[in-house]
């Protein structure tokens, strides 16, 4: 069974966070996630998640903190999942792989359908937030 590596972007802009919605010809049809990929050989993690969030949304990130890595297991395959706390200058993205994105409030992140492997990085996610964690302060400046 295939065990693919995967990094996945928490991306923050002005108190909401980017949600992203698989096509319908994707693994996981419509399902919500974070956006990222998969890691290429010899690639590091943070290089990956950048890459991906440029290829597949057109859209300049800084990586501001890592989450814990979760694996999952579906029928057909395994995902381990790297999540990022990310942020970024511009709210304007455009889609060239997934059916839609949107911009919400961490507290509505819970409404949407997640792929099941997204489930647990979401709630590290929200627990760091309840904990009153903040993001490092390079997060505040600007990218360059």
């Amino acid at each position: 069974m295939p065990h693919i590596h995967v990094t996945c972007a928490i991306i923050e802009r002005n108190g909401h966070v980017l949600a992203t919605q698989r096509s319908s010809t994707m693994k996981l049809p419509l399902k919500w996630e974070f956006p990222g990929g998969k890691i290429e050989p010899e690639e590091a993690s943070k290089a990956c998640l950048q890459r991906e969030i440029r290829e597949e949304l057109s859209l300049e990130i800084r990586v501001c903190d890592e989450l814990p890595a979760v694996t999952h297991q579906y029928p057909d395959f395994l995902i381990t999942l790297y999540p990022f706390v990310c942020s970024t200058d511009s709210q304007r993205f455009q889609l060239q792989e997934h059916a839609q994105a949107l911009w919400l409030k961490p507290g509505a992140l819970h409404s949407l359908d997640w792929a099941e492997a997204d489930l647990p990085v979401l709630a590290a996610y929200q627990r760091r937030l309840e904990n009153g964690w903040q993001r490092q302060k390079i997060c505040h400046s600007r990218l360059s």
